[in-house]
């Protein structure tokens, strides 16, 4: 664990070393706002709570945390410092988690900038303040899924570019399985049974349940057996990437 909070600790300092943390909380803070304030109508609702807020939250991660995660490993290959990195004294894994903790860290510190929304609501009016910390809880475990995917897609290439492109696809698919639409769409040639394991894979799905306030075991679980995974197949693509 100390290898994993030192190398948590370098990607931290490598990213408040230079705007790209500034911006990234400042983009992801006027987004979020935008959404809510615009397209969810927080004041025509009439209503003192976050749900337009965080109703958006699943569209704007999909593109923005691909943004985060497509430099965790890319840009390491392609400046050759992971060679570097790999003959320190830490293991693969600590590398990878250590670095994956780094980034899931930044998204907890932009979606703590938003905290002034908490405040306002809690101004106008008395919301559920349990159903806006599950909310939060639910959009960092959200963000933490899709920065797995992310990293796992940056380690197997040098191409920033392409790891952003990739993964936001990735993310795409796994959010849009959820939607009624996109599963009507497969009624007339797949079994049910198939549909429902298409559905139960929906990071919407999950989100949308803690977004409302309801702490299911289940959609915790999934979240992060999502999160194991990736990482584990970032681990494994790094260590073939070394014996290659």
């Amino acid at each position: 664990m100390r290898n994993v909070w030192i190398i948590a600790k370098r990607e931290i300092g490598g990213y408040f070393a230079t705007p790209l943390a500034y911006i990234f909380i400042a983009i992801f803070s006027a987004l979020t706002a935008a959404f809510a304030f615009y397209l969810g109508g927080f004041f025509e609702r009439g209503q003192a709570d976050l749900q337009p807020f965080f109703d958006h939250h699943p569209w704007l991660l999909v593109l923005l945390v691909p943004s985060l995660a497509m430099r965790l490993w890319a840009e390491e290959r392609k400046s050759g410092s992971v060679e570097l990195l790999m003959t320190l004294p830490v293991t693969t894994s600590e590398a990878v988690i250590g670095k994956y903790v780094a980034a899931w860290l930044m998204m907890a510190v932009a979606l703590a900038v938003t905290a002034p929304m908490w405040i306002t609501v809690n101004y106008l009016g008395s919301p559920d303040n349990g159903v806006i910390a599950a909310a939060y809880f639910g959009s960092w475990l959200l963000a933490g899924a899709f920065l797995a995917i992310g990293a796992a897609i940056s380690a197997s290439t040098k191409n920033q570019v392409i790891a952003f492109v990739v993964a936001t696809a990735a993310c795409f698919v796994f959010v849009m399985s959820g939607l009624e639409s996109v599963l009507q769409a497969f009624d007339d040639w797949l079994p049910r049974f198939v549909i429902l394991a298409i559905s139960s894979m929906s990071f919407l799905n999950h989100y949308d349940q803690l977004a409302k306030g309801v702490i299911e075991l289940k959609s915790i679980v999934f979240f992060l057996s999502m999160i194991a995974f990736w990482l584990f197949a970032n681990i494994v693509i790094i260590d073939q990437k070394k014996t290659s």
